[in-house]
């Protein structure tokens, strides 16, 4: 494993953490390289650098590049390249490994989301956890500039952060069965929105009209791995001209309801 060096800087130049890579299994295709234990914007550079390393060191033995938070799944070919060798290559990946700088260069996407309780039946709920008023979580959620960690769960479903500390808000004790497509979320210090009708446990803010995935868009989903969006909020004539769907939901058990004033 590479030794400790002294951290180099990011772009933006601050300090950029350097990690202390492990490699752990991920089955008989697969190795996951854990580089940090805590979710940081940081991460991304290191992220980035070693999958472009994995894409060069691969070559056509590399099936597949997965991101996350703080690791990097590597799915290979195991017919091309046996686990071992899989291993040795990522080893070698790791030697000097320094944060890329192109991790920077990212789209800036704005989704106009319409923030209420009937599409957001959560927002009571987060307002009483964090002691603020339903206008003030909106405020302040709406005022983030997230990054895109990771895409999983459904396709297209990008998990953000990070969510001012104030908004920390844990996920609903049950989920719900079903959550509308465009469904704006928080749960902890992350956000999202659902590409998709799918189960989910996340607190509900509102939703938003973008597409988020198109099976016609090149590439499918609209947010990539390091792309920054902002929720920009809008009214709800703003939102249904452009084709934002406005049936109302019923908030979880236990939620209150409160109007937007």
């Amino acid at each position: 494993m590479p030794s400790r060096t002294p951290s180099p800087k990011t772009p933006s130049g601050t300090p950029a953490r350097t990690p202390v890579p492990r490699i752990e299994s991920a089955g008989l295709d697969g190795w996951i390289v854990r580089l940090f234990d805590d979710i940081d914007e940081g991460n991304l550079a290191w992220l980035s650098a070693l999958s472009a390393r994995c894409q060069k060191a691969f070559g056509e033995a590399l099936v597949d590049l997965v991101p996350s938070y703080t690791t990097l799944l590597v799915v290979f070919d195991p017919i091309k390249v046996s686990p071992a060798e899989a291993r040795r290559t990522l080893t070698a990946a790791l030697r000097d490994l320094a944060p890329h700088e192109d991790a920077v260069d990212s789209e800036i996407h704005e989704l106009p989301t319409w923030y209420d309780p009937s599409v957001g039946p959560d927002l009571a709920r987060v307002a009483a956890h964090s002691g603020l008023s339903v206008p003030e979580v909106i405020e302040r959620h709406s005022a983030g500039c997230y990054r895109v960690f990771a895409l999983g769960f459904a396709p297209g479903f990008a998990f953000m952060g990070l969510v001012e500390p104030a908004l920390d808000c844990p996920r609903l004790d049950t989920p719900r069965q079903r959550v509308p497509v465009g469904s704006v979320a928080l749960a902890g210090r992350q956000t999202a929105a659902y590409p998709a009708a799918t189960p989910g446990g996340w607190n509900l803010l509102g939703r938003t009209s973008a597409r988020l995935f198109d099976r016609n868009r090149d590439g499918f989903s609209l947010l990539k791995v390091g792309d920054r969006v902002r929720f920009v909020s809008v009214s709800r004539e703003a939102f249904e001209q452009q084709g934002g769907d406005t049936t109302p939901m019923e908030p979880a058990a236990g939620s209150a309801r409160e109007r937007v004033s």
